[in-house]
Formats: structure tokens, C-alpha cells, sequence
């Protein structure tokens, strides 16, 4: 159905109301606008006017959301448990807010059968505005001739210190003709800065340094910092440390062995 703009600031006021105080941002997009900067073969399958809206975790999100989640036994051990709290904060929401509604939800650590992203979570980002992706092909020259420099966005407010977490696609909701697309604010302008921010996140990125290429309004608590320092294979351990996933009579043990770790901050 075509939605009218009041109908796209309601399903975005729902989102926002059920997510921002668990620490997660909403910005809403068409998936032609999305699909516009790709190949074919990595489109999404609707109509350009397709509404959707890219879920963000901001610093917040750990203390506010994930610490409750695993305070509340939440944690299955069948996928990362950071990956597993988004996937019930998110998953809550949408059945929450738009019962018997066609949503598709696609998190960020999804893979398709040829083993690519089921979506591009950093060019969703920028062209939804809410963060640019700053990419090798955005510096003038760029001093690299041997090595190829994977991108990174900065969202305005919050640098480096944000992951992109979720794409949800409203399949019967268009967009219409009075939502425009709003361009990323561009927080690293200068080439110097880009060739910076490139070289932190490539080569340097377990010191967070990249993360500040704009000063934040917020980062992430010490506590947080730890957690996704240590390694992956070693985080349960942590969790443990503080006095999480303590073991129930009679579970079994090797469970959690066949587990994937790899949700990221």
C-alpha cells in the first residue's frame, strides 16, 4: 500500500518509542535508494519505493539492553549473545508494533548460501543518512597502491562508537513521492582526515582510536570496551566473571561448544 508521510512518521515514532530506550536508533529509507548504488546481484528483491529502516545500536544499547537481556537468563547459547539480544529487542518490536504486518527482518550477521551479507549493513547506513561510509574510492590520490583499504561509516553523533545492527523491510508499505532521501552528514570532509580514518580502521583498529575521528556525544562504557576487546572464543568466560550464564543442574556442558561467537560492537 502507498503510505502517506504520516503513516512512514508512525511506523518510524513506534520503532523509535519501543527501541530508543534500549539503546537503538531508527532511520527510515527506500530500498531504491539502496539498490540504486549496487549491482543487480546484490539488490533487494522489492519495489524501489519500498519503505525500510536500518536499526542501529548506539553505546547505550550494552548497558540498556544486552546486560538486562543476559541478567534475565535470555541467552539460549545456539548463537553470539550479542547477536542473540538484538535479534529478541528487534524481533519484540516489530510483533509489538505492527502485529499481523509483512516485515522482513534482516540482521546484520545474516549470510545468504554463497556465504555473501544478506544485506550491506554500512551502505544501507549512508544511503539512509543516518552515518556516511567513508570508502578508498572517497580520497582524492589515496596513498594506498598495494593494499586495498576496507571502508568504514562514522554516524555524526556518536564517531565510530555505533554498529549497525538490523534492515527491516516493510513489503506492503511504499514510501511515496514526498520522502526524499536526506544525504549522510559528513563528519571527515578532508582528504587527510579520510586517509586517517582508513589507516585507523584497517591498521589499526584494536586500539579504537578510529572510533574518535569525531568527537562523540557518547562512547562506549569500560565495561563494554572489555567485553568486545576480549576474544571472541573467550567472551562466555567473561560473562561468566560477572556473574552471568552460571549453569543450571543437569545442562549439558558441550552445548555452548557448537556455538558461533562473532557479534561485534
Amino acid at each position: 500500500m502507498a503510505a502517506s508521510s504520516d503513516s512512514v512518521e508512525k511506523i518510524i515514532g513506534a520503532l523509535e518509542e519501543s527501541l530508543s530506550g534500549l539503546g537503538f536508533e531508527v532511520q527510515p529509507l527506500k530500498i531504491g535508494w539502496y539498490n540504486a548504488v549496487l549491482p543487480p546481484s546484490l539488490a533487494l528483491s522489492y519495489p524501489d519505493d519500498t519503505l525500510a529502516v536500518v536499526v542501529f545500536s548506539t553505546p547505550s544499547m550494552f548497558e540498556k539492553a544486552f546486560l538486562p537481556f543476559m541478567e534475565g537468563q535470555g541467552f539460549g547459547g545456539v548463537c553470539d549473545p550479542i547477536d542473540q539480544c538484538v535479534r529478541h529487542c528487534v524481533s519484540s518490536a516489530v510483533s509489538q508494533c505492527f502485529p499481523g504486518q509483512q516485515v522482513e527482518v534482516i540482521y546484520d550477521f545474516e549470510l545468504m548460501p554463497n556465504r555473501r551479507p544478506r544485506f550491506l549493513a554500512q551502505t544501507a547506513a549512508h544511503v539512509s543518512g543516518g552515518a556516511f561510509y567513508y570508502q578508498q574510492s572517497d580520497i582524492i590520490e589515496p596513498p594506498w597502491t598495494d593494499r586495498k583499504m576496507f571502508g568504514v561509516c562514522v554516524h555524526p553523533r556518536f564517531g565510530g562508537w555505533f554498529a549497525i545492527r538490523s534492515l527491516l523491510v516493510f513489503a506492503d508499505v511504499r514510501g511515496g513521492s514526498n520522502m526524499l532521501q536526506p544525504l549522510p552528514v559528513d563528519c571527515v570532509p578532508s582528504r587527510e582526515g579520510r586517509v586517517k580514518l582508513l589507516e585507523a580502521f584497517n591498521l589499526h583498529w584494536q586500539d579504537w582510536s578510529y572510533r574518535d575521528i569525531v568527537p562523540p556525544v557518547e562512547t562506549y562504557s569500560q565495561r563494554q570496551k572489555d567485553y568486545f576487546s576480549c576474544p571472541p572464543s573467550e567472551r562466555l568466560a567473561l560473562l561468566r566473571t560477572w556473574g552471568f550464564l552460571q549453569r543450571k543442574e543437569g545442562a549439558d556442558p558441550t552445548a555452548e561448544i557448537q556455538m558461533t561467537l562473532s557479534g561485534h560492537g
